[in-house]
């Protein structure tokens, strides 16, 4: 319980209390508990979307507003993540310079472009996808990008040096996790495209591999992970997978 309810704490705006102190293993289990989350997320945005297009919103703008309520549910961490990441990637300076730019709180003009372009992709899939009634699809890429977090967590992933998020977590998830969780990601996603059940799970793997790319240049690039690292992986796994499951083929 004090696993999940840390879960909560951490990936939602949801004001539920965490344990007092937190250590390693149960940081580690809550990230383990993350998927949860994420399908718990993704089910609010599609019926949310459903029911803003039901009220008569174009597909478009009922796309933007849920990807609003998504940032809203979560703070906007993962956004912020990304912009963050995405200015220290673009500094081009040694990994300590990069991460005091991810650490300034502002928002440079990488980080400006990545956040507009995430925002636009997502908006986009996510009206394509209310367009051709693939509500599960919304579901499941949002869980998704929280499977992308158990493998960015998993063991021998070392933490960014005065990483304070980054050091509860990094490392914790055993291949274990990573294998179940995504193998539960893939066959779920079969579902949300039904007429091509083989697209959803290619979607999902893409996504996820993609996911595990960017965190290895990442951790190699800042010499370690941080939380921006992982709120940049949940954005960008969100938005290859609403992508994929959005095509038509």
């Amino acid at each position: 319980m004090n696993a999940l309810r840390l879960a909560v704490s951490w990936l939602t705006v949801i004001p539920v209390s965490g344990p007092v102190r937190v250590d390693r293993r149960t940081a580690g289990h809550a990230i383990t508990l993350a998927p949860l989350i994420g399908l718990a997320l993704g089910t609010v945005a599609a019926g949310v979307c459903w029911l803003l297009v039901t009220a008569g919103l174009t597909t478009l703008l009922a796309g933007l507003l849920t990807v609003g309520l998504l940032a809203l549910l979560t703070r906007g961490m993962h956004l912020d993540g990304l912009a963050d990441t995405v200015d220290g990637l673009g500094s081009y300076g040694p990994p300590q310079r990069a991460r005091e730019i991810m650490k300034t709180g502002g928002a440079g003009p990488f980080g400006v472009a990545a956040l507009v372009f995430a925002i636009a992709v997502q908006s986009a899939a996510f009206a394509t996808l209310a367009e051709q009634h693939r509500w599960l699809a919304i579901v499941f890429a949002v869980a998704a990008g929280r499977v992308a977090v158990v493998l960015a967590c998993r063991t021998g992933i070392p933490a960014a040096p005065d990483a304070g998020f980054g050091a509860l977590v990094a490392g914790t998830q055993p291949r274990t996790a990573v294998m179940i969780w995504s193998a539960l990601a893939a066959i779920a996603a079969a579902v949300a495209v039904p007429d091509n059940l083989w697209l959803g799970p290619i979607a999902v793997l893409g996504a996820l591999a993609l996911a595990v790319v960017v965190t290895r240049h990442c951790v190699r690039r800042f010499e370690g992970l941080s939380g921006d690292v992982l709120g940049a992986v949940v954005e960008i796994t969100v938005s290859v997978a609403a992508v994929g499951f959005s095509l038509v083929l």
